[in-house]
């Protein structure tokens, strides 16, 4: 699998708590989350981007930006920006694990289960860093 794709859930720590298997680059996100199928906890919110169109969970708070209408003003884009502010913290861990440049660069290894391997040892790695220099954020209301 020369491409894989991992879907991740953070805390508000920027921690990752919840990392899927990996599939093959071409699948979409939202085929992704349907195959493995997340466990939040009730009554939580779960920050997602657009790519999950669609996408609920019982018992839990999606927060997801609007999309514009074609041919017409977008109308939201305030609380957009505000859940753009609570998403970079998903980016900024994706960077961080992808400071190991095992997880960018195509790998050659064909072992079954190496790329998941691979993908929670650095995922491990960047939760060991965090406990040491810990990010911090302002948390928005939405």
């Amino acid at each position: 699998m020369p491409y894989s794709k991992n879907n991740l859930i953070i805390n508000e720590t920027c921690k990752v708590v919840l990392l899927t298997s990996s599939f093959e680059g071409r699948h979409h996100d939202k085929y992704i989350t349907d195959q493995v199928g997340y466990c939040v906890p009730p009554r939580s919110t779960l920050s997602q981007d657009t790519s999950f169109q669609g996408f609920t969970l019982p018992d839990v708070h999606i927060v997801q930006p609007k999309k514009k209408p074609k041919g017409g003003e977008l109308t939201e884009k305030e609380n957009n920006r505000k859940i753009a502010s609570i998403r970079i913290r998903v980016e900024h861990a994706i960077s961080g694990i992808k400071r190991y440049r095992i997880v960018k660069d195509i790998l050659r290894n064909w072992k079954k289960g190496f790329c998941d391997l691979v993908m929670e040892t650095c995922c491990g790695l960047h939760n060991f860093r965090l406990n040491f220099s810990p990010w911090c954020y302002e948390t928005p209301t939405i």
